[in-house]
């Protein structure tokens, strides 16, 4: 049986990712500061703790095939998950696992020759802070030596809580460059993004690699 742990397991894509994978007989270990949110389930574990623990991350990932990193690039109190996340590289080395990373739509290319979405002039200030810090922890992953299997998933360029959508059971996947539909909107529910990462999970396909998801 898969075993999977997730930090921000009680986040949007987190919890979505965790049901998905119980819903498919992948026993869960969901971590959270506050794992109240979760309801009990067949399969899943909560482990509370502070994902940026060094101590705490290795001691919570022994024994997982897949560790998924659900968090904020720039936390609430100003401190980036950049600067911590070594600390799942290592756990998941040391491990065996592959590392799974939910990531941002902002490093994602409008075209083959396009600019990335948050270098864009319609992309909200507000948001560049956090998509330039998801970023940066692609850049390392591609830059590092490690030989940890990892995935990065990019989502649509609309995807959050915002915009919850429906469960369709279809999504497309690419690499570099944005989806979008005949509309020109870049979509996904986050029942469809974990349906996108949990097969992943099941059936390898990416590997220290970036791809997205969108309809």
């Amino acid at each position: 049986m898969t075993n999977i742990v997730v930090f921000g397991g009680t986040g949007y894509a987190g919890s979505a990712i965790t049901h998905e994978a119980l819903s498919r007989g992948i026993t869960v270990t969901a971590v959270a500061r506050d794992t109240s949110k979760l309801e009990p389930a067949e399969g899943l574990t909560l482990a509370q703790g502070d994902a940026f623990d060094a101590d705490f991350v290795s001691e919570v990932t022994k024994g997982a095939d897949v560790v998924i990193v659900s968090l904020h690039a720039v936390q609430a109190d100003g401190s980036e998950l950049k600067d911590k996340f070594q600390h799942f590289v290592d756990a998941a080395a040391a491990a065996g696992a592959r590392l799974g990373i939910v990531g941002g739509a902002g490093s994602m290319r409008v075209s083959e020759d396009g600019p990335r979405l948050f270098d864009t002039d319609g992309f909200p200030d507000a948001f560049k802070g956090e998509a330039k810090s998801h970023a940066q922890i692609l850049d390392a992953l591609r830059a590092s030596d490690t030989e940890v299997d990892w995935f990065y998933v990019s989502p649509a360029a609309a995807f959050g809580s915002y915009n919850p959508g429906e469960r369709r059971g279809t999504y497309r996947a690419s690499d570099e460059v944005l989806l979008a539909d005949a509309e020109g909107n870049s979509d996904i529910s986050g029942a469809d993004y974990a349906i996108a990462f949990v097969d992943e999970i099941v059936t390898p396909a990416h590997h220290q690699t970036r791809f997205g998801v969108a309809y």
